[in-house]
């Protein structure tokens, strides 16, 4: 179990090191790639494609009004971060585990949250594809989310099965 002030640390720096890498690739694409151009990385495994997405994973939510999209993409997810953030701070003792993978979690969903207060949409721009396996274009702020649900879920995988440390908060 961690120390409450350290777990703040954490949490912040974790917080950082999310929220700057996303908008700095962000900032970047939006700067050197045009709307829709291809480029690859890794052959066709790994390409980057900037793509603006008004909606939410996938795309859901793009066709929505003004009133909707708002409360749904900004208003909801804002206050689910800020009970997490409260979640972390208020906590006597958090898993570290739990508290790397709800940084990740928060981390990436403030990125993606500060474009679309800021541009009104998000930048996607990044494509895999291994075999018959490929995403959807999206950004490292979805890379960090998805780091830390897989932190949480085995986290909780470990916790079930009675694997893990006291995971009193």
């Amino acid at each position: 179990m961690m120390k409450r002030w350290l777990s703040i640390v954490i949490c912040l720096l974790l917080l950082m090191l999310n929220i700057s890498c996303d908008q700095i690739t962000k900032d970047l694409v939006r700067k050197s790639v045009s709307e829709n151009e291809r480029i690859s990385l890794i052959g066709k495994h790994l390409t980057l494609t900037k793509v603006e997405n008004s909606g939410a994973f996938l795309s859901i939510g793009q066709e929505w009004n003004d009133i909707a999209r708002n409360f749904f993409l900004i208003i909801l997810p804002s206050i689910i971060l800020l009970s997490g953030l409260i979640f972390i701070f208020k906590s006597r003792k958090i898993n570290k585990w739990i508290l790397i993978g709800a940084s990740f979690v928060i981390g990436g969903g403030i990125g993606n949250m500060i474009d679309r207060i800021l541009h009104g949409s998000v930048t996607d721009f990044l494509h895999l594809k291994i075999g018959s396996f490929q995403t959807g274009i999206f950004n490292m702020a979805d890379v960090s989310i998805m780091i830390g649900m897989a932190f949480l879920i085995y986290t909780s995988l470990l916790r079930s099965r009675g694997n893990s440390e006291n995971y009193s908060t």
